[in-house]
């Protein structure tokens, strides 16, 4: 897929999340973190339930909460 059809899957909220495929984790699309990954690494999914399906975990930037539950099974 390139640049525009991203873009636009974006603007029509297709896209809702971004994951490192190489890694697996998830997070948001403005995460400080997931802007650094490579190109060939991104993948994108519609929903937070996509990505967990997926077997991705989530950022620990970004998704804070959902990390502590994903980590530790609790919220410290």
């Amino acid at each position: 897929m390139n640049d525009a059809a991203i873009r636009a899957k974006i603007r029509r909220k297709e896209i809702n999340w971004a994951g490192n495929g190489q890694l697996k984790i998830y997070g948001t699309l403005h995460c400080k973190s997931g802007k650094r990954m490579k190109r060939a690494n991104r993948v994108f999914f519609a929903s937070e339930e996509e990505a967990l399906a997926a077997g991705f975990r989530p950022c620990g930037h970004c998704c804070w909460q959902a990390y502590q539950i994903w980590k530790y099974g609790f919220i410290q």
